[in-house]
């Protein structure tokens, strides 16, 4: 039975309201995971999921930052939510659905401007975030998706300029070298490289400060969709929905879908 998954940094839910819609009705995924939902639980716009046939919702928010959210046309299950930085930051949701298949949600910290972790504390939290997550990826079951914005950009050509970038946050050495830690914890499956093998160029986020972005195209791929070996083998397809950043009121961040014959 195919099961489609989409993600998406939407960058403030009620904002882009709109979008959703427009991307929901039109994609209509099984699963769709939100991060930087920027909206406390009991603010959260469930009337349009609900309207559009998602009437499992799952929301873990916070006032004006970060946020995940798991909505779904099948019934939902919570499984946990970590607080890998114990800071009370609403940054993951894990959830399983009716055939035992695990989805989590995760929103990894951006890490500030200086990749110096003793002179940016932010860089630093974001270091220690993945090396916890890798330290809990080691135990998971073969069951799980793990979606997200994980704002790395792991291979050269998961940026415009591997040279350019080096020393920019988000595809550091440091950076990358923690997220091969975390890929390599579990032998996960990165689905979009699976179907869009390197060195093809494959972006998910493209800054607010282009005004056209396609002029340069100065993309990187911070949002992920990874499975754990077994579902990873059960992929079937996988599209990066670039046309969004093109919408009205866009994200800097586009969607992903996924596709699993579960």
């Amino acid at each position: 039975m195919p099961l489609t998954i989409a993600t998406w940094n939407i960058n403030s839910v009620r904002f882009r309201l709109d979008i959703v819609e427009r991307f929901l009705t039109e994609h209509a995924p099984d699963v769709l995971c939100l991060q930087e939902t920027k909206v406390v639980d009991a603010a959260f716009p469930h009337a349009l999921f609900e309207r559009l046939g998602y009437h499992h919702r799952l929301v873990c928010g916070q006032k004006m930052h970060h946020g995940v959210a798991t909505l779904s046309k099948l019934p939902l299950r919570e499984e946990r939510r970590f607080d890998w930085q114990d800071n009370g930051e609403a940054r993951h949701i894990g959830a399983r659905l009716p055939n035992g298949l695990l989805i989590e949600n995760v929103y990894v910290p951006a890490g500030g401007d200086v990749p110096d972790p003793a002179a940016n504390p932010k860089f630093a939290q974001k270091l220690a975030f993945v090396e916890r997550m890798t330290r809990w990826s080691e135990a998971l079951r073969d069951d799980t998706v793990l979606v997200g914005d994980l704002n790395i950009a792991p291979l050269e050509c998961d940026v415009w300029s591997h040279r350019a970038l080096l020393d920019v946050v988000s595809h550091t050495p440091v950076e990358v070298a923690a997220l091969t830690g975390l890929d390599q914890s579990h032998d996960w499956t990165d689905i979009g490289r699976r179907f869009v093998p390197p060195p093809a160029r494959l972006f998910t986020w493209w800054s607010y400060r282009n005004v056209d972005h396609t002029v340069n195209d100065r993309g990187r791929r911070l949002d992920h969709v990874w499975a754990s070996p077994a579902v990873g083998r059960a992929a079937t397809g996988f599209a990066v929905l670039e046309e969004a950043r093109l919408w009205a009121k866009p994200s800097d961040h586009v969607p992903q879908i996924a596709t699993f014959d579960v």
